[in-house]
């Protein structure tokens, strides 16, 4: 509802109030949209590791939180200036909202932007506490503000809790193969971590032709779900060495381009010497501050290659979402296999804790 000043939306959202506690949903207020702002109506959120990280104190101090960002909906009112999207339009939000000025936009490089931007104003409690959103959207929530550039437009067609999920996760594991690892027709891949994001870089290594995909966990439910996405051959890296047996997969030589999606020193060690000699290894798994890698010189060196990090798959929004949503609708990329349940917007605690059992790919809420 609107309030009787006509500047804000009273809505539900949810919010982490201190480090550790148990989410909760309650009223926040949301500003009408400035200069270069949107305000959007959520129809869908997938439940992600960093909101739980968030929670936990893992990436910051700021609390209260709004928790929230892999998300789609339609796009209530814009402010002024806006033109990339007008009221009615179905968007994904991302977190990549490029400048177009820094130093990598002007080198043609945007997926690297520095000086990617969001909502100016702030989101509220009821009392005035300003909210911090999640990577800069917080969608856990009826109705939130963004950036106009955290706005990519998409085909209608496809279901919001489908679309979401290149908002962050699915798109981090994808663009780790297509964009990041450059995957190529006939390559051998390994896929260290099959939670949503490994799940997504084996989907990628499939759509790009790759003819030998290996997925690797120490958990059989999810070797079985990365099968279902592509996964020629599973290693459980409890019972088996994953380095040798990614060798024995590709004639003794390792992978040509290998995928650590854990973000821990052990996987990224296995990662690095399951590669073929000048192979590739992407890095998308998101360490501690704490974690240490230690590796002989002499095999960096020796081994040759490219040891690479990926930062939410090396995607280009504008670029990416309308394409692999196009896939989709196609039915060449699967999608709808990541979303495991939909759930209200109070069952983001159950989900969370499902997400630390290991029981689901992607939880979403539906709004």
């Amino acid at each position: 509802m609107q309030d009787d000043s006509g500047m804000t939306t009273s809505v539900r959202g949810v919010i982490a109030r201190a480090k550790g506690e148990p989410v909760e949903v309650t009223t926040v207020l949301v500003p009408d949209p400035g200069p270069g702002e949107a305000r959007v109506r959520v129809q869908a959120c997938g439940v992600c590791h960093t909101d739980l990280h968030y929670r936990e104190g893992g990436i910051g101090e700021d609390f209260p939180y709004l928790l929230g960002h892999e998300a789609a909906g339609v796009v209530e009112a814009v402010g002024a200036g806006v033109t990339v999207v007008a009221p009615g339009d179905f968007v994904i939000l991302n977190w990549r909202a490029v400048c177009g000025q820094c130093r990598a936009c002007k080198r043609g490089r945007p997926w690297y932007c520095f000086a990617t931007h969001n909502a100016t104003q702030k989101m509220t409690l009821e009392d005035g506490t300003p909210l911090s959103p999640a990577l800069g959207i917080g969608a856990f929530i009826e109705q939130t503000l963004v950036a106009a550039g955290q706005c990519t437009k998409v085909d209608p067609a496809v279901p919001p809790e489908v679309a979401g999920l290149l908002g962050c996760g699915v798109m981090a594991g994808l663009g780790a193969a297509l964009n990041t690892g450059g995957v190529s027709r006939g390559d051998s891949v390994a896929v260290i971590g099959c939670g949503g994001v490994g799940d997504g870089a084996v989907l990628g290594a499939r759509l790009a032709g790759a003819t030998t995909i290996i997925a690797v966990d120490v958990d059989p439910r999810k070797l079985d779900w990365a099968r279902q996405f592509g996964a020629t051959d599973v290693i459980n890296s409890r019972e088996a060495d994953p380095v040798a047996g990614i060798q024995e997969l590709t004639g003794g030589n390792g992978a040509d381009v290998v995928i650590e999606a854990v973000g821990l020193p052990e996987t990224y060690r296995q990662a690095f010497y399951a590669r073929d000699l000048a192979g590739i290894l992407v890095q998308v798994g998101v360490p501690t501050p704490d974690m240490r890698i230690e590796l002989p010189l002499l095999d960096l060196f020796g081994r040759g290659g490219a040891l690479k990090s990926s930062w939410y798959g090396d995607c280009l929004p504008e670029r990416d979402f309308p394409m692999l949503t196009a896939l989709y609708l196609q039915g060449r990329l699967p999608l709808e296999k990541f979303v495991s349940e939909t759930i209200p917007l109070d069952g983001i605690e159950d989900a969370f804790a499902k997400m630390e059992r290991g029981e689901v790919l992607r939880s979403v809420v539906t709004l």
